[in-house]
């Protein structure tokens, strides 16, 4: 009899549970659950209002994901409970949510569900940006050795920032947490019933070392006083390694989700690094873009290597027994959908309907035509500030070039260009430092459904790239982490490399780079990285001024 697991994979807008075979990697069923809150980036539902750089989510959405998705596959795809061995989750980090002892989000609780605070921090709330200013002040004041696996900053969108947060802005709310956890975490807890902290999660955004442990107390109380001994008394210090079993589904999570008692559930993971095993990485020096609303570039290396800029190196924070590194862009998917939402004519529009085409598909179709440099555009990929490798979130996007000829595809294909720039100057400065990339592979939605977009990487990295066998990668992932955690015993595995092996995949498509486009795109990468560096390094900080004046 067949052996599946099931992978839960928490997106910025939706869920996705997917039903995977133990033994060959075919993907039997799938099931997605749109939150119906989103994002609460203006107001909270009850209409009040939020400050600049706020994203925010309701925890109920990612309940709800369970109890819908899960049962919708299992009767989809036939499938008995009994022959579903493990479950794996991956989700948005850092999204933090403040939670009391029994892990109830103090947002469900009546009298805080009014106040932002209360509610879960999206992984791009960058509302706490002044606060990991300070943190990163200090830091290098005191020469914290930690931050250098950083890249010598750490970003507003991780754990600590927002913390510091919350206690600045909102005592009350801060005394009334008894703990603060990873959306991640939270939900193994609300499966299993117990309280895990994953390794992943923390390294990357909590600062947390595999050898030393998280930033010293006194560290903490150089930021604030109040916060001097925050690891103990709101996260705690049990961290446990990616590939572990968490627990086991309790009666509560049976009934809510239709699974078995006793299913094994794995230790939580990252929605970007799970994608690895996804794609049957398991080399040094092979970097993974994860394409969606943002970017993430995950690699694995031997040795532990300092890089500036980057997000972060954990050991075993991707896969057990490497280096992972983690590099990133804030505003990838975002920004052509912002594009497409407020800078398109009507009549592109009715154009693309009169061509029966939806209108990215359509916007694709009329830049293809395009050679690079035709349009005179280079534009800065900073709609979302800028991930690495300058850690700022207080940077903005800008395009450079236009004219009364302009077209609006011109416009749309600069951005294109802007984020495949963004990662050339990524994987360029992995390459400076010691940590060389010797192959591109891209994953997740744009990957699966941009060719263009795929052939202009090509061409500005100048690597083949290489394209993940499933266009749900990190519900697979998740899968394959269930399978581990399942063990061999049970019908899966007892090491995750055996099972990325069996169950990864990627696709026969590769993009080759084009030598005469590719000669063009040094040509416009150097203008980018002019701009980059006057715009992004302190020559020019006027985006940061505009910012402060729109703010007042």
């Amino acid at each position: 009899m067949s052996k599946y697991t099931l992978g839960i994979d928490y997106g910025t807008l939706s869920g996705r549970a997917l039903l995977v075979n133990v033994e060959t990697g075919e993907e039997i069923a799938s099931s997605v659950y749109e939150y119906p809150h989103a994002v609460m980036d203006e107001c909270l539902p009850s209409g009040k209002k939020l400050g600049m750089d706020w994203a925010l989510q309701d925890p109920k959405d990612y309940l709800d994901v369970l109890k819908n998705t899960v049962p919708d596959v299992i009767k989809i795809s036939g499938v008995s409970p009994d022959d579903i061995i493990g479950v794996g989750i991956d989700f948005t980090a850092c999204t933090l949510l403040a939670v009391k002892n029994d892990g109830t989000p103090l947002c469900f609780l009546s009298e805080y569900s009014d106040e932002p605070h209360a509610y879960a921090k999206l992984w791009k709330h960058h509302a706490a940006q002044k606060y990991a200013v300070k943190m990163n002040e200090i830091a290098a004041e005191r020469n914290e050795r930690w931050l250098d696996n950083y890249g010598g900053k750490i970003s507003s969108e991780w754990a600590f920032p927002k913390v510091w947060q919350v206690l600045d802005e909102a005592p009350e709310i801060y005394a009334a947490a008894d703990k603060f956890i990873e959306a991640a975490d939270w939900i193994i807890w609300q499966l299993t019933g117990s309280e895990t902290r994953n390794a992943c999660c923390a390294g990357y955004k909590a600062m947390w070392n595999k050898n030393t442990g998280f930033p010293s107390d006194e560290y903490f109380k150089a930021l604030d006083p109040r916060l001097e001994h925050v690891v103990d008394e709101k996260f705690g210090r049990d961290i446990l390694p990616l590939g572990k079993k968490a627990g086991e589904i309790n009666e509560k999570a049976a009934e809510m989700t239709g699974l078995k008692v006793g299913t094994a559930v794995a230790v939580g993971v990252i929605d970007a690094h799970i994608f690895v095993p996804a794609v049957g990485i398991s080399e040094p020096g092979e970097m993974l873009a994860i394409m969606g609303t943002s970017t993430c570039h995950m690699m694995m290396g031997t040795k532990e290597c300092q890089v500036k800029g980057i997000c972060g190196v954990v050991a075993d924070g991707i896969m057990p027994g490497f280096y992972g590194y983690e590099a990133g862009q804030g505003c990838v998917g975002d920004h052509f959908q912002w594009f497409i939402e407020n800078c398109l004519p009507k009549s592109y529009y009715d154009e693309a309907e009169k061509a029966g085409m939806n209108i990215h598909k359509y916007l694709r179709k009329k830049c293809e035509s395009k050679k690079p440099g035709e349009s005179g555009l280079v534009a800065l990929d900073w709609w979302n500030g800028n991930r690495s490798v300058l850690v700022d979130s207080d940077l903005s996007g800008m395009m450079i070039g236009m004219t009364l000829r302009t077209k609006p595809e011109d416009i749309y294909r600069a951005l294109i260009e802007a984020t495949a720039y963004g990662t050339r100057m990524i994987i360029d400065t992995f390459n400076s430092y010691g940590v060389p990339v010797k192959a591109f592979y891209a994953a997740g939605g744009i990957s699966q459904k941009d060719p263009m977009m795929m052939q202009i990487y090509a061409d500005v990295i100048k690597m083949p790239v290489k394209i993940a066998g499933s266009d749900q990668g990190g519900a697979l992932g998740s899968a394959i982490f269930g399978a581990v955690a399942a063990g061999n015993k049970n019908g899966g595995y007892d090491d995750v490399f055996d099972a990325a092996k069996k169950m990864g995949k990627v696709k026969d498509t590769v993009y080759y780079p084009n030598k005469e486009n590719s000669k063009i795109y040094d040509r416009l990468f150097e203008e980018y990285k002019i701009l980059h560096d006057y715009f992004g390094r302190g020559e020019n900080d006027v985006m940061k001024r505009l910012k402060k004046i729109s703010s007042v």
